[in-house]
């Protein structure tokens, strides 16, 4: 009999046949080992928050890695732990010992397995990656055949494929990550027009600091967040992070879904929404500042599961260097997407500067450094449709999406994206599984069959 079950948006389903909560290695390799008790596909989940079907296991066995959730180990530089720890319970381990993790993402529930081998993203620091793989060094994996696998940095190819993975090639047990020590960092908030935005936009990055994007397409508003670290020993002004988090996990949320379901009229309805986003902007631009935060401070720990605040979103990248005239274009579709289908976003949306990086073999900026377009939404009617349309005009665009973040992406549109490098995906994972134990059919459409 087959089970329901939902991430954390409530916006992708998934039947298993079995649902599995394994306590050691031994239990993932008997799961892995007995194909009739544990039918194919088995797929790997932590905090279930991918916003595509990369996890879906249907009619086969989904893995709840949350109680191998130990942290081994922490050294000068590295830290170990089991795949089903959180993210931000390790960072806040690493701060009690002054250290920190070099991407500190907003989504605190992230798995640690899910971390070494599926897309993320954050705005890059100054000479560092975006990417949350990127830093991962040693990754330990239950394959297909029930074997205990390392990929490391004796085998940097092998390593920069395996933090691509997405799960295809085993369970993930144990990783390692690279730290560093922990740092003040400053956050300040600066408001722009879009043309006034793209006009800066050189010079912003000139600053050598951090570039997050608050956009409103349809008032044609950008705000621009800025971080960089600095020396010294001194923590403060932890309520800015309080602040913004719980405005956006709570607050805007919220009112998207409120003003959605009960002002029918949609002129009434974005009108709220438009003069809520003013008062946003005067936050984040006088009260969201700091010298002395910490970065762990911004990551959230999201509920178990979403209520009326949960929010879900999507995401594309684009190079540098073609992303002014793409943002532009971009604040046009949504403005004609509303005037034809009466549907736009009930809440902003975000962007993120990333640094070039080939760590890992699907990495979005291995070419160049890249800014990202991101709706987000309560998931209201008429969101799955517009995701349709927007990955559409991405992918028109050159765009390159994320296979966990990224929904209703096309086989065509993986293949237009990432090209020749599917094909050694494709090659690679047929190596570790041949036959299939890992593979769902989102993965099998969109990298063996595109």
């Amino acid at each position: 009999m087959e089970t329901e079950i939902h991430n954390w948006g409530k916006d992708i389903y998934s039947y298993p046949s079995v649902v599995t909560q394994p306590n050691s290695v031994d239990e993932i390799i008997k799961i892995v080992k007995d194909t009739q008790q544990y039918p194919s596909p088995v797929k790997a989940v932590g905090s279930n928050h991918s916003t595509s079907h990369c996890a879906v296991s249907d009619q086969g066995t989904l893995v709840d890695m949350t109680k191998l959730n130990k942290i081994i180990k922490i050294t000068a530089d590295t830290v170990t732990t089991q795949a089903g720890a959180l993210y931000l319970d390790v960072n806040q381990a690493l701060e009690k010992e002054g250290k920190q993790f070099y991407v500190n993402l907003e989504l605190g529930n992230l798995s640690m397995g899910s971390a070494c081998t599926c897309g993320t993203k954050d705005a890059s620091m100054p000479g560092e990656a975006g990417q949350v793989c990127s830093y991962a060094s040693v990754i330990k994996v239950v394959s297909a055949s029930g074997e205990l696998l390392e990929f490391n940095e004796d085998d940097l190819e092998l390593l920069r494929f395996a933090r691509s993975s997405y799960g295809m090639i085993g369970i993930v047990y144990e990783v390692t990550f690279k730290i560093h020590q922990l740092k003040p960092m400053t956050v300040y908030h600066e408001n722009y027009t879009l043309d006034s935005f793209l006009a800066c936009l050189p010079e912003l990055v000139k600053r050598q600091q951090s570039i997050m994007l608050y956009m409103f397409p349809h008032e044609d508003k950008v705000t621009v967040e800025f971080r960089h670290y600095h020396e010294g020993s001194t923590f403060s002004r932890r309520y800015v992070w309080r602040l913004r988090n719980w405005t956006w996990v709570r607050l805007t949320p919220l009112l998207g879904w409120f003003v959605t379901k009960y002002i029918p009229w949609p002129s009434m309805r974005y009108f709220c929404l438009k003069m809520y986003n003013k008062i946003q902007r005067m936050v984040l631009r006088f009260i969201l500042h700091g010298k002395n935060t910490s970065a762990s401070a911004q990551m959230i720990r999201y509920p178990n599961t979403s209520g009326r605040s949960g929010y879900t979103f999507s995401i594309w990248t684009f190079a540098e260097d073609k992303y002014p005239d793409i943002l532009r274009g971009y604040f046009q579709f949504c403005k004609e997407y509303y005037r034809k289908h009466n549907y736009r976003c009930d809440m902003l949306n975000v962007g993120y500067r990333v640094e070039q990086d080939q760590a890992s073999l699907l990495s979005y900026s291995v070419d160049s450094t890249v800014l990202t377009l991101d709706p987000v939404s309560t998931g209201s009617p008429g969101w799955n449709e517009f995701l349709r349309a927007y990955n559409h005009y991405c992918s028109e665009q050159g765009g390159i999406p994320l296979f966990n973040q990224t929904k209703w992406l096309t086989p065509k549109q993986a293949r237009k994206a990432f090209g020749d490098r599917i094909d050694i995906v494709k090659t690679k994972v047929q190596q570790y599984d041949p036959h299939g134990r890992f593979l769902n059919e989102f993965f099998r459409e969109r990298i063996f069959d595109s």
